[in-house]
């Protein structure tokens, strides 16, 4: 059976897939694109729409970043305690609303030997982490430092 170029067009639409998939599909399926449909998700072969770029507005992208943002939390350890954990956009939306009482909180919770840590959905770390153990160290080797200097005044 001669399979037509209207045929691959009509799968590629409907499965995402390539000409060739699309062919192969209709040829093992006798042209039947119902049939090649099937042969395609048997075989995990058929792909979700792409969305392009350029017809993707503010609004989809700000979406996004906010479903993002709710999957990534916020922890606050003292020692290996869990004291809050929140999602990134209530930090963000906290920090706008009053980032005076939140630059304070978050000094203070350094100095008391809080760490603080952004983990994804499925608990992997974020590189941002990094910094988040490179400021907490800062912070202990100061007070350790100070604590000394105060200790040898005495």
């Amino acid at each position: 059976m001669s399979i037509s170029l209207e045929q691959i067009e009509a799968l590629r639409e409907r499965a995402h897939v390539s000409y060739e998939e699309a062919k192969e599909a209709l040829e093992s399926c006798n042209g039947d694109i119902v049939e090649a449909l099937i042969y395609l998700e048997k075989n995990n072969k058929i792909r979700a729409e792409k969305v392009d770029s350029k017809s993707c507005g503010l609004w989809e992208k700000f979406k996004a970043l906010v479903r993002r943002g709710n999957r990534t939390k916020f922890i606050i350890k003292k020692k290996e305690q869990v004291v809050l954990s929140i999602p990134v956009t209530l930090v963000v939306i906290l920090v706008l609303i009053s980032h005076v009482f939140a630059a304070i909180g978050l000094i203070l919770a350094l100095v008391t030997g809080h760490s603080f840590k952004l983990e994804g959905k499925s608990g992997e770390n974020v590189e941002v982490n990094k910094a988040f153990d490179k400021v907490s160290d800062f912070v202990d080797d100061t007070k350790e430092k100070l604590s000394k200097t105060e200790s040898t005044n005495l």
